[in-house]
């Protein structure tokens, strides 16, 4: 083979890889287009109030990605991971409303401490999600089968709770300072300009916190090595003495877990909850694993890649309406990135093969 032959082969291998780089990050190259494009046309996106609210949403959205990606780790999905942070969000509020709340739902309770709560509506979500893998892992029944009837079941139960006690269906509202104050109160503000300042409120901090915990979980535990093994081939994994009924419960409870603070601080930020609190969020989280990489595939993926695809989703919902996008377009949106995301995850699988 002559040498020019060579030098075109390389040339052509080169080409390929540079094509293929391209296309399997299309998604995220396209995304930041269109974060360019919005800065350039609306410079006040790039201001720093626009950056801080965007940091909160990403933070307020964050702990239910985090969750939801040990799932999709899995091969499977949550699809009850928007009304676990509902139900949660409802008791949250329902426990910490103040004192003298005109439509106090419990009036022979007071307001319990914060922490109590945290602990009641974290336990309740790890439960549902124990329930969730219980099924998947007893049963062998298909996690979106599983969280879909959950999902309905606790929608239900969500409906029945928001009439119980005074509040006969009303939203609960009317919240504790110590629980408002926990949760959307600031410890940090940043400067603007002409002696103003933009906090940031507390839950960005205890979102980055749960980013560490759960980096370490994936990447420095047993648990966590069993979680990629059994997502990467169940077989091999239950060979090599995983034990895949516990990895598998544990995974869809830690999820929970993060959907249960997840609704604690949707209680307090949204601070008039209904039935609807938390309505598609698993959308949101779904959508941001798959452009961070979790394959569905299983077995594949990363902590900051759930944490990017969260900050680039966020990046475009806030951007999107500053150029005139009718935000009701925005379901579309989402669907079209899951479906193009996923379209890229399984083509990157096939090329492996």
């Amino acid at each position: 083979m002559s040498t020019e032959t060579k030098t075109m082969k390389k040339s052509s291998l080169d080409m390929k890889k540079v094509g293929d780089v391209l296309l399997n990050n299309a998604l995220l190259i396209i995304m930041l287009l269109v974060a360019i494009y919005i800065a350039i046309s609306k410079p006040v996106f790039l201001s720093p109030s626009s950056i801080i609210n965007l940091i909160s949403q990403t933070a307020a959205y964050l702990p239910v990605a985090l969750g939801i990606g040990g799932c999709i780790v899995l091969t499977g999905t949550d699809l009850s991971a928007g009304r676990t942070v509902g139900i949660t969000a409802c008791v949250a509020a329902s426990l910490l409303q103040a004192v003298d709340a005109a439509n106090k739902m419990w009036p022979g309770i007071g307001t319990l401490p914060v922490p109590v709560v945290i602990l009641l509506v974290v336990g309740l979500g790890a439960l549902i999600g124990a329930f969730n893998g219980f099924w998947v892992a007893k049963f062998k029944l298909h996690p979106f089968i599983v969280t879909l009837a959950t999902q309905l079941i606790l929608y239900t139960t969500l409906l029945l709770y928001v009439q119980m006690g005074n509040n006969k269906g009303s939203a609960i509202s009317g919240l504790s300072e110590s629980y408002t104050n926990f949760v959307k109160g600031s410890i940090l503000s940043v400067p603007v300009g002409g002696g103003k300042v933009v906090p940031i409120p507390n839950y960005v901090w205890y979102a980055i916190l749960l980013t560490i915990l759960m980096w370490f979980i994936w990447n420095k535990t047993t648990f966590g090595k069993n979680m990629f093994a059994l997502g990467a081939n169940e077989e091999a994994a239950r060979v090599s003495g995983v034990n895949v009924f516990a990895t598998t419960v544990m995974v869809f409870a830690l999820a929970g877990a993060m959907y249960g603070f997840a609704g604690f601080v949707e209680g307090a930020r949204v601070a008039s909850n209904t039935a609807n609190t938390g309505f598609n969020y698993e959308l949101d989280a779904i959508a941001a694993c798959v452009i961070g990489g979790v394959s569905f595939v299983g077995g594949i993926g990363k902590i900051r890649g759930v944490v990017i695809g969260v900050l680039l989703l966020r990046l475009i919902f806030v951007g999107l309406p500053m150029v005139g996008m009718d935000q009701n377009l925005q379901y579309a949106i989402k669907g079209g990135i899951i479906l193009f995301a996923c379209a890229l995850d399984m083509r990157k699988y096939l090329v492996k093969k």
